[in-house]
């Protein structure tokens, strides 16, 4: 019994611990997507597309670049986008640069992972975006395409005031309400993924043996770093099917990717793992309701190969150039997290920032409206994840009084 109570008091702080480590981060990330999405309308975005392919792809790789990294919102944006004409490849290369190569999200895994897992990020966020074009040129499914449009509601769909210029808008008190408002809808979007997926993250730390990843991840532990090609393929194939049982969305999933990581995991596996976040069946369920459960699987199809792909051509490349991170440095479960060093600042920064847009935007400018479409949530599944949040809570509450008051 004192050996559960024990870990139940390690795994809270751990799951609060990584959460202080984060914090910063998490407000900073979504004060820039929110000031983007409401400064830069979808409707200017798919202006400067154009109709020639490769200046579509690169544009639409920019704009998911700068637009949010919650899957939900850029489910919403690329069907936007694909009904207003862009093409298939050009959306689909704006759904992956928007969910893996933000901003956001590259600064969680540089606090818990380091930099060799960002650059692999952006890279191969890159390379998701190429072996998908070109998977799509080779199979050329106009069918499918043509019918995902006619899948499409026709009714006209509101467009976000685009007469403005982004200058004048960011002198206007007005807009900064709206990002405001943006700013809470990012947090009201991600407060359960991140509350589920940061305990589950300490629950693994403190009960989960390693021997578990082991069995589940061929040949690590013990060190072992020397990974053959079909011990590589599988952590790839596995890491994905580890991200579809979670469910948790990227930014949630990055503390189990480190744990992942730090138990002996290949460096291609993590990599697979962090870039699952579209091949879950929320996701899956999304794209049929858009467009056809036809399309939808051949989207799954598309973007699992292209991930296998990218995760491989990471780990060559990486160990081409002897830059493949050592699992030995990601070791967060023994940092000391609360202490006062630039965490600690910044957080007190970053809560004051947004303890003034709450005011701006839901006191002082309360009446002005403001939505932006988001893609349509299964009920059951947030009703189950509202209420493994709320039990995530007392989990912790209870994992913290027993840790600084009974032991």
């Amino acid at each position: 019994m004192n050996k559960f109570l024990e870990q139940w008091g390690e795994a809270a702080n751990t799951t609060l611990g990584f959460f202080w480590m984060a914090v910063w981060a998490f407000a900073l990330g979504y004060l820039i997507s929110s000031m983007i999405q409401v400064f830069v309308t979808e409707k200017k975005m798919q202006n400067a597309m154009g109709k020639d392919q490769r200046k579509a792809v690169l544009l639409g790789t920019f704009f998911g670049f700068i637009s949010s990294s919650c899957s939900f919102a850029a489910l919403a944006s690329t069907k936007s986008l694909f009904k207003k004409g862009a093409s298939f490849v050009a959306s689909i290369a704006f759904l992956l640069a928007s969910t893996n190569l933000v901003i956001e999200l590259g600064i969680i895994i540089s606090i818990f992972l380091g930099w060799q897992f960002v650059v692999g990020e952006y890279v191969g966020g890159i390379l998701l975006i190429l072996i998908s074009w070109l998977l799509i040129r080779l199979i050329n499914p106009k069918k499918l395409i043509q019918k995902a449009r006619k899948n499409l509601s026709e009714k006209d769909e509101d467009d976000d005031d685009s007469s403005k210029s982004w200058k004048k808008k960011i002198k206007s008190e007005e807009s900064w309400a709206k990002v405001a408002k943006q700013y809470g809808m990012e947090w009201k979007m991600v407060w359960k993924d991140v509350t589920v997926g940061f305990t589950i993250a300490g629950i693994v730390a403190a009960f989960v043996p390693d021997s578990f990843f082991e069995t589940l991840f061929i040949n690590t532990g013990n060190g072992n770093s020397d990974f053959g090609f079909f011990t590589i393929l599988e952590h790839i194939i596995v890491g994905p099917v580890t991200a579809f049982l979670t469910f948790i969305g990227s930014m949630g999933n990055i503390p189990l990717a480190a744990l992942l990581f730090g138990k002996g995991v290949s460096f291609a596996g993590v990599m697979a793992f962090i870039f699952s976040d579209l091949v879950v069946f929320p996701v899956l369920r999304i794209n049929a309701k858009y467009y056809g459960w036809k399309m939808s699987l051949f989207i799954l199809f598309l973007l699992f190969t292209a991930l296998v792909g990218t995760s491989l051509a990471l780990h060559y490349g990486f160990e081409l150039f002897n830059i493949i991170p050592d699992a030995s440095q990601v070791n967060i479960q023994e940092q000391e997290f609360f202490k006062i060093d630039y965490t600690f600042f910044l957080n007190l920064a970053f809560i004051a920032v947004s303890g003034y847009l709450i005011y701006l935007g839901f006191f002082k400018k309360k009446d002005l409206m403001y939505m932006k479409e988001m893609a349509p949530k299964s009920k059951l599944l947030e009703s189950v994840l509202k209420y493994a949040a709320l039990v995530c809570y007392v989990w912790l509450a209870g994992g913290m009084v027993v840790k600084y008051l009974i032991n």
